[in-house]
């Protein structure tokens, strides 16, 4: 058996595993541990007795490899956008790279970074709807969240 636990919130509720399949529950209690499993409670009144039960190590600290999974990142004419486009165009008459979420989708939706002034104030937007821009003053598009939030900066400022 290959048993280990994993945290769900730290000191307090754990899965347990075994080989990869989940065998139960531990949550920690004011008075001990309740185990769950197959909607049956079992009562541990300290770590110890449960660790005697499933094995020494169950709680202990698993060191884990991190690294970074580069997200797939999509482009209309050199601005990024939030989904697979559909349908990319350019509206040279509004300057504003369009596409769609779906293949069968109405709504339009404007690639890159932007600055919109709302009632409230400036604020910023990735990928807003084209309706949102037809209705709000706008900066935009621009490549960057920084070149994005430099501007909002400067326009909080006035």
């Amino acid at each position: 058996m290959n048993i280990i636990s994993k945290v769900i919130v730290p000191n307090k509720e754990w899965i347990i595993e075994d080989q990869g399949q989940k065998i139960g529950s531990v949550v920690k209690i004011k008075k001990g541990y309740d185990f769950f499993r197959h909607g049956q409670k079992i009562n541990f009144k300290d770590i110890a007795e449960i660790t005697q039960k499933f094995g020494a190590n169950l709680f202990e600290e698993k060191k884990t490899l991190k690294f970074e999974i580069e997200p797939i990142s999509y482009k209309i004419y050199d601005f990024p956008c939030s989904s697979k486009p559909f349908g990319a165009v350019y509206n040279v008459k509004k300057k504003l790279p369009l596409f769609a979420k779906s293949d069968k989708s109405k709504s339009q939706y404007c690639a890159g970074y932007y600055v919109i002034k709302f009632r409230k104030g400036w604020v910023k937007s990735f990928c807003p709807k084209l309706i949102t821009l037809e209705r709000y003053q706008f900066h935009g598009p621009y490549n960057t969240e920084t070149a994005m939030k430099v501007m909002l900066t400067t326009f909080n400022k006035l």
